[in-house]
């Protein structure tokens, strides 16, 4: 109780909902045991290509189009 009654001061103090503070502190808590969140198959492949970030757009050239 004394946690809740702590959230609704600091929320009135920063004239801010406490589900607001309650989501941020949520959202950081998740980030700080989490790390940055990114897809597993991030890296997962190599081209074979030392220098394709240099040379991306010379080698998509063309791609999407019919």
């Amino acid at each position: 109780m004394a946690d809740y009654r702590r959230l609704k001061q600091l929320a009135r103090y920063q004239k801010r909902p406490a589900a607001e503070l309650v989501r941020e502190a949520v959202a950081e808590y998740v980030a700080r045991r989490t790390g940055r969140l990114r897809p597993r198959s991030l890296g997962a492949i190599r081209s074979g290509i030392r220098d394709f970030g240099e040379r991306a757009e010379e080698l998509l050239a063309g791609m999407g189009e019919s």
